[in-house]
């Protein structure tokens, strides 16, 4: 029995039974069956269910966001963001599926054709986040199913009712309970769920467990797509107006709490901008609001995981014993839930664990740097590879730097931002394969060459 707990009180909200080794065979079993009647269908069939899910997610909204905000921590101004959010990417996959889909004859001569066509995976297993799960696993399940896959989708334990209110708009929408297929529970779930006779996994989480993942699906040889973490870096140039990116990047450090994958975690600063920088950052910061996530007026809440808390303080102390400035925050909060103070560490260097290790959390750290060169030798000191920014006044000085930036998405006086319209995707320790963009929608199908001879 899994417990979902209010992460803000840990007050438990509700009990949820979790599948056996028994039920994933037999979801997965069901799932086989029935993706070759879901991939039969005519596309049109398929778009008209995910028109009908978004219809849903836009009548009940409210519910859903307070739904993800009780369990996860999330402000609900956030989680309303997220749901607002999600739908220019359902437009998205619904504009621009049948294009992608769509058989495409490259070559002609004499009697002869080539034609490329694309058909579905076949039975995926999507294994999703907790910190964005309508995104994230919208990321994966929507293209999936357009494309005519079945999908067992295992939402996260710390955002388990979410996942059930996104199986059962979908079920409502016309996607059948045996081509969506919700399996819950923790690690060992997820596990079971690995050893089934599945044709694609599409994992989103930390490296570690993203390691395991692709050993397993490597020695059945399936298709492995990895959404892993990241240390995302973002260099300051001494020409900005620095009280605009200070404010743009406190909230890209701390919305969400700080746990996105995406989240700025480390900052560098040119030496000629770095004071007025940090106090504007600080000022900027001190503003937040910190509290109870169901009040409009709260910027920073809790934390989803306790665990992490102890990951936050070992970060801070390392960076203290070795000459860094906590400037505000620091330290979890008392009482209930699990909180952790909107922290500011200056001083910082790379030789500290808030500059090199994922924190996911409400910290930064912040580095003096004396020009762009030795800027991009510290943002590239890293094993991740998912976002990286400059914020300059000048495109093509940022745009100088960051092609020496190892990192699958870059950011000109932005960041902490996802497009439906771009592919996402993460070098290194940051992961493997891509969603979104029309590569996203490719990746839920596999190619087969025609050769035509008339």
């Amino acid at each position: 029995m899994l417990e979902v707990r209010n992460p803000a009180t840990g007050e438990l909200i509700q009990k949820v039974p979790t599948d056996t080794q028994e039920d994933v065979a037999r979801k997965a079993a069901e799932a086989r069956r029935a993706q070759r009647m879901w991939a039969a269908r005519p596309l049109e069939e398929r778009l008209e269910s995910i028109r009908a899910f978004r219809a849903l997610v836009v009548k009940h909204k409210e519910e859903l966001a307070r739904t993800l905000t009780s369990e996860v921590g999330k402000p609900i101004t956030q989680s309303r963001n997220e749901l607002n959010g999600l739908l220019p990417r359902l437009d998205f996959f619904l504009a621009e599926t049948a294009p992608a889909l769509r058989e495409q004859e490259v070559h002609r001569e004499a009697g002869l054709r080539e034609v490329i066509a694309r058909e579905p995976l076949g039975v995926v297993a999507n294994v999703s986040a907790w910190n964005y799960p309508w995104f994230v696993g919208g990321n994966v399940f929507v293209p999936a199913l357009l494309a005519g896959n079945a999908v067992l989708y295992k939402p996260s334990e710390f955002a388990t009712l979410t996942g059930l209110a996104i199986a059962r708009l979908l079920h409502e929408a016309g996607v059948p309970h045996d081509v969506f297929v919700p399996v819950l529970g923790a690690g060992d779930v997820g596990a079971a769920l690995l050893s089934q006779p599945i044709d694609a996994v599409f994992f989103t989480g930390s490296y570690a467990t993203g390691q395991k993942v692709a050993a397993a699906a490597g020695a059945r040889m399936i298709r492995a797509q990895l959404e892993l973490g990241g240390k995302d870096p973002v260099y300051v140039t001494d020409d900005v107006d620095v009280a605009k990116a200070a404010e743009s990047l406190a909230d890209g450090a701390f919305y969400n709490t700080g746990q996105s994958c995406c989240s700025v975690e480390r900052i560098y600063v040119h030496e000629r901008a770095h004071d007025a920088f940090v106090d504007a950052f600080l000022a900027t910061v001190k503003g937040f609001v910190v509290g109870d996530p169901m009040d409009e007026r709260t910027y920073v809440g809790p934390l989803t995981r306790a665990a992490q808390i102890g990951v936050l303080e070992a970060q801070v102390a390392d960076a203290k014993a070795k000459g860094a400035r906590v400037r505000t925050g620091g330290a979890r909060r008392p009482g209930p839930g699990n909180w952790f103070e909107p922290t500011v560490i200056t001083d910082a260097s790379n030789a500290m664990r808030v500059m090199r290790e994922e924190s996911f959390g409400p910290i930064i750290g912040i580095q003096r740097v004396r020009d762009d060169e030795e800027a991009l030798r510290a943002m590239n000191d890293t094993e991740y590879g998912l976002t990286a920014g400059v914020y300059a006044r000048s495109e093509e000085r940022a745009r100088t730097i960051l092609r020496g930036v190892h990192a699958g998405s870059a950011y000109w006086n932005c960041c902490d931002r996802v497009s439906p319209r771009l592919p996402w995707s993460g070098r290194g320790h940051s992961g493997l394969g891509v969603t979104l963009g029309r590569d996203g929608i490719l990746a839920m199908t596999q190619p087969k060459a025609w050769h035509l001879r008339s």
